[in-house]
């Protein structure tokens, strides 16, 4: 007799089971297509964006090349993939634009590494980069108000870029004849056990210069 209740009971449960599919296949064929088609798509998403990153590094590298014998035209490519190359190689190219168009045009380069140094949107990192290219720029020429404005920020201890940002502060103030700022980058220099061995050749080397005029 419990045999038979038993098969009554699993009849029961495969007519119950039977029901359920009938009832909620269509929503689940629904959701196994989506399910499909949001794969797929995202494969296919994946294999644009590989295939564009391709296209974009295949581009930059001949500017690269272009760049050794033509920087006009290398500019105009880099500008070309900064206007439309995938994120990475767009803020690479902005700025290989800028270092094209510092032999012929040093502000156009300030203006453009000015734009880098203000874009939120490449990082702190790649903003401070800019920062110091463009003072390397003005250096020479520019009041020394103009060169501490883009990087006495940078000068701070633990810094990436504080070697670079005191060494430029130094030659900016040198070149003022602000003997209190110059000795006090200088000394930072000096000072900073981790400063690498080429700008504490070059800092010793302007004191020297600077004491030897006072």
């Amino acid at each position: 007799m419990a045999d038979i209740f038993d098969e009554v009971e699993e009849d029961l449960r495969k007519a119950r089971f039977e029901a359920l599919v009938k009832k909620f296949w269509p929503h689940m064929l629904t959701i196994a297509v989506l399910v499909v088609a949001v794969i797929g798509g995202w494969r296919f998403y994946e294999y644009q964006q590989a295939q564009a990153s391709a296209a974009a590094g295949a581009r930059f590298e001949a500017a690269l090349r272009l760049s050794r014998t033509d920087g006009a035209e290398a500019e105009k490519q880099f500008q070309a993939l900064a206007a439309d190359a995938p994120s990475g190689y767009r803020i690479l190219s902005r700025f290989r634009q800028a270092t094209e168009l510092a032999a012929r045009d040093k502000d156009g380069a300030v203006r453009a590494y000015d734009a880098l140094a203000a874009d939120a949107a490449i990082g702190p990192l790649l903003q401070d980069v800019a920062r110091v290219r463009a003072a390397y720029l003005l250096v020479d020429t520019a009041p020394a108000a103009e060169v501490a404005r883009r990087v006495e920020a940078l000068a701070v201890a633990g810094n990436a870029f504080r070697h670079s940002a005191r060494e430029l502060l130094a030659l900016a103030a040198l070149r003022a004849g602000d003997k209190p700022n110059a000795e006090r980058w200088l000394k930072a220099i000096s000072d900073d056990t981790e400063t690498p061995q080429g700008v504490r050749g070059r800092a010793e080397l302007m004191s020297t210069v600077f004491t030897a005029g006072s």
